[in-house]
């Protein structure tokens, strides 16, 4: 049995330790508010008489 198959059938492999420090930078990410030049911008953009 090599390295990769340590875990036992069936078993969900161990995502490595960078896997869940990029998912923790993500979620911070996504909790961050939308800034109100980037809404504004978007609400242009939803405007059909701007287009």
């Amino acid at each position: 049995m090599n390295a990769g198959q340590k875990n036992r059938k069936g078993a969900k492999p161990r995502s490595p330790e960078w896997a869940d420090g990029l998912k923790r930078l993500y979620d911070s990410v996504l909790d961050e508010p939308l800034p109100d030049t980037f809404a504004q911008l978007l609400d242009k953009l939803d405007d059909p008489s701007h287009g």
